[in-house]
């Protein structure tokens, strides 16, 4: 028999679904704006009559955006960066979590504390800029030319990432590592066989985070990355977003539609496979993060 709800807790139920349809609300707004705002009329967007629905709808500003082989090569990008990119930072997480989990390890204590360290201080961008910059030249000289290997190799190190694998990792029962040695398993088959399927919530997560990271990454792309022809979706957007927003190239636009429509349209392509992707990992998100985020 369900029991009856106080008034004091009614209130705070109500209250509390009240903020999160508000703030879900302001969440969802942004992205049903990016699309009215990318097939809404030229006249409609650049007097900013554009509020939540699309006036005038015309779909030409998306036409334009996938006839430009550009797009589709800096989409190609994008995709070949988060998948290699994840895959690499996965390989050096789940090998460094694995080994600091182990209370064997040597000098384990030093090696969690200088991981930790790392987060609260950081060398600062200009060092970092010129230890990526001496990375590339050993990629250079090792016939490695393409500047997308350094963003994928450079940055697949995530301290935060680390530390949630070797959270979960703990929390495997040691019997169940005993009982696999004892039939003979080596340690990669433990950790392939025994710590991998169960954290796999944990592991899910972490993935996301990473994948998530590669997708949206700009800064050091755009830094790093000298070829246009290799730069990101991100990137991508940005170069177009300084095009578009400069007077003088844009004095003779005549399009039925407004440069902005096309800004839009990008960002709106940039988002639908995170929003494709992440309802099948969303499932995981919660378990991961509490299993690796809390230490026994």
């Amino acid at each position: 028999m369900k029991r009856k709800l106080e008034l004091s807790e009614l209130i705070f139920k109500i209250l509390s679904y009240t903020m999160l349809c508000i703030f879900a609300l302001c969440c969802l707004y942004p992205f049903v704006f990016a699309v009215s705002a990318a097939i809404s009329g030229r006249s409609a967007v650049e007097y900013g009559s554009v509020v939540l629905f699309p006036k005038d709808i015309q779909f030409e500003a998306f036409k334009r955006m996938f006839g430009d082989n550009m797009f589709w090569n800096a989409y190609s990008n994008t995709l070949f960066l988060t998948l290699f990119g994840t895959i690499w930072a996965m390989f050096v997480a789940i090998l460094g979590a694995y080994a600091l989990s182990k209370k064997r390890l040597l000098f384990r204590k030093f090696f969690n504390f200088f991981l930790v360290f790392t987060m609260w201080f950081s060398a600062g961008i200009v060092p970092q800029y010129l230890n990526y910059l001496a990375t590339k030249e050993v990629f250079n000289k090792m016939g490695i030319m393409d500047d997308k290997w350094l963003v994928v190799i450079a940055m697949g190190m995530a301290a935060m990432n680390i530390i949630l694998l070797r959270n979960a990792f703990e929390g495997v029962p040691s019997e169940i590592e005993e009982a696999a040695i004892v039939d003979g398993a080596t340690e990669l088959q433990v950790l392939k066989q025994v710590y991998l399927p169960m954290t796999k919530s944990t592991i899910a997560t972490v993935a996301l985070f990473f994948g998530i990271s590669r997708w949206n990454g700009y800064f050091w792309a755009r830094q790093m990355i000298s070829n246009q022809n290799e730069h990101p979706l991100q990137v991508f957007i940005r170069l177009r977003l300084e095009q578009f927003t400069d007077a003088e190239q844009m004095a003779g636009w005549n399009m039925p539609y407004a440069s902005d429509s096309v800004i839009y349209a990008l960002i709106v392509c940039s988002i639908v496979p995170i929003l494709i992707i992440y309802p099948f990992i969303q499932k995981y998100f919660a378990k991961g993060v509490n299993v690796g985020g809390v230490k026994e």
